[in-house]
């Protein structure tokens, strides 16, 4: 057994000096006001995390909500280019504002700091836990029904710091279909579990694929086995998202806000409470 930290919050050992967590949780700006915060997760890159997350803000705006992202995934941020959003952010001089999209979406991204979206975010971990930190006591966020934070893949320093520093509602696990799935949502769930955050339920991203010519669901990787995983879990698949070209090649024209699917709105109803 390695050295007692005596941080309980980051330990599964049900040791007879286990103490309550700490609480960790940073306040938000006092000028913002922010209703509720749903976590985007996943245990591997590659999922559509950042694709989910951008498609519930454009739901939840489309449904007369007003909302948010904070993008957490620092060193591989996405945000920005779905939107289109070529601007950057702009400061009163002692906060940071976000840079709002063409639909009233909030956005803040460390592409809307740098000078050059492409200059690589070569930082060691506490420095992003910092950076991660600042979007959510260092900017404004006024007025926000829903805010969707989308956090890198994996379980290290920047998700745990999310975990810990930012009251979260719930969270939603984005996967894909490969049998090697199963472990994957199982590392995201179990430290979900650890930090006594609701687990909303799971979207399988890149489920199968219609046929333009026939009509006919493929399942490019297989059968997929993602109602047994979600059952194994005590949790529930909100959606199983389809290949779609034209969400590909909207997103890379920074117009995802036009984008429009039903294959969504089961996991929108469910979250948009």
């Amino acid at each position: 057994m390695s050295e007692c930290n005596h941080d309980c919050s980051s330990c599964a050992q049900n040791c007879s000096s286990r103490t309550e967590p700490q609480d960790f949780s940073e306040p938000q700006n006092e000028m913002s006001h922010i209703k509720k915060v749903i976590g985007i997760v996943s245990g591997k890159g590659g999922v559509g995390k950042s694709l989910v997350t951008s498609m519930l803000a454009v739901e939840a705006q489309r449904r007369g909500l007003n909302a948010a992202i904070l993008d957490a995934d620092v060193t591989g941020p996405s945000i920005p280019k779905a939107f289109g959003i070529r601007q950057k952010a702009s400061s009163t001089g002692d906060y940071l504002l976000p840079v709002i999209t063409k639909t009233g979406i909030k956005v803040m991204s460390v592409n809307l700091l740098l000078e050059d979206e492409t200059q690589p975010v070569v930082w060691r971990g506490p420095v992003i836990a910092g950076v991660v930190k600042q979007f959510w006591n260092e900017v404004i966020w006024e007025d926000v029904d829903f805010m969707f934070v989308d956090m890198p893949p994996g379980t290290g320093d920047v998700p745990l710091t999310v975990f810990q520093s930012i009251k979260l509602d719930g969270i939603i696990v984005v996967t894909s279909p490969q049998e090697l799935v199963g472990m994957i949502v199982e590392k995201a769930v179990n430290m979900a579990k650890m930090m006594n955050i609701p687990i909303l339920g799971i979207v399988e991203n890149m489920s199968y694929f219609v046929c333009p010519n026939c009509g006919e669901k493929h399942e490019i990787f297989g059968p997929s086995n993602i109602d047994a995983v979600a059952e194994k879990f005590g949790t529930k698949v909100l959606a199983k998202l389809p290949f779609d070209r034209e969400l590909s090649k909207l997103c890379d024209s920074g117009l995802i806000e036009l984008y429009e699917t039903r294959a969504l709105e089961p996991a929108a109803d469910e979250v948009l409470k």
